[in-house]
């Protein structure tokens, strides 16, 4: 059974319309606060593509208008399913731009469950945008994904993690977090939170997102620091294992 989904959001961000379309328009951007590595060719009818650890989505560029308007839509499955992605950016009077972000397509199998992750998740991954653009300006990111080992259920996943970064499992937006990767110590504060599936935290240095669904948590971080890609997916992987061991 197959469906057809359409998401809108509206977000205001402390950017200009120039450094929006940098942020969601090119590859680096995307890295600074999306999710896995991101290629975009420039034009309409482009390539674009993300990669994460045993995965490669590809897209066709759609619409191409700096700065106020983008648009990519991923090539079909062969059950039809696709996600098309619009973005339209306009500037505000003294400062700032809106930005509204269309995601529409067909989904196919459990398309509820999935649908319902995507209306919980875009606004998310928005709010990462909006902190990007005001904590990290003119500044790119190594983005970081390892996954952690598959728990019974997602309550014992976000209880692992909470206690891992020194939080209660009632996480509040403010709240200072302070834990060890590696030897180094993590100081920071919870930006964005959605228990038990999503944590942000903010860094001097890094968007450390940790999300999480059907006992399964993963990094999807941002490091604004000279880091090695691989070296630093091993390090949270290992992190990861060790929190549920």
């Amino acid at each position: 059974m197959s469906h057809e989904f359409r998401l809108t959001h509206d977000i205001d961000l402390q950017a200009t319309p120039e450094q929006v379309w940098e942020a969601i328009a090119t590859g680096p951007g995307i890295d600074s606060w999306f999710m896995g590595r991101n290629e975009i060719e420039p034009r309409e009818g482009g390539k674009a593509s993300m990669a994460m650890p045993g995965f490669t989505g590809e897209s066709t560029v759609t619409a191409w208008e700096p700065p106020h308007r983008f648009g990519y839509r991923s090539t079909p499955d062969e059950d039809g399913a696709f996600m098309a992605f619009e973005y339209l950016v306009e500037g505000r009077d003294g400062g700032g731009a809106v930005l509204r972000f269309v995601h529409s397509g067909i989904l196919t199998g459990d398309w509820e469950a999935e649908y319902d992750a995507l209306r919980k998740g875009n606004p998310l991954y928005l709010q990462t945008l909006a902190r990007y653009l005001e904590h990290f300006p003119g500044r790119t990111a190594v983005p970081v994904a390892a996954f952690g080992p598959q728990q019974p259920d997602q309550d014992l996943v976000w209880a692992g993690l909470t206690r891992a970064v020194g939080l209660s499992e009632q996480v509040s937006e403010g709240d200072k977090v302070h834990f060890t990767v590696a030897g180094q110590t993590v100081d920071g504060v919870v930006d964005t939170v959605l228990a038990p599936g999503f944590l942000g935290v903010r860094t001097d240095d890094a968007l450390l997102r940790f999300v999480g669904g059907g006992g399964v948590i993963m990094t999807g971080h941002h490091i604004f620091a000279d880091v090695d890609q691989a070296d630093a997916e091993r390090t949270w992987g290992a992190w990861l294992a060790s929190v549920y061991a």
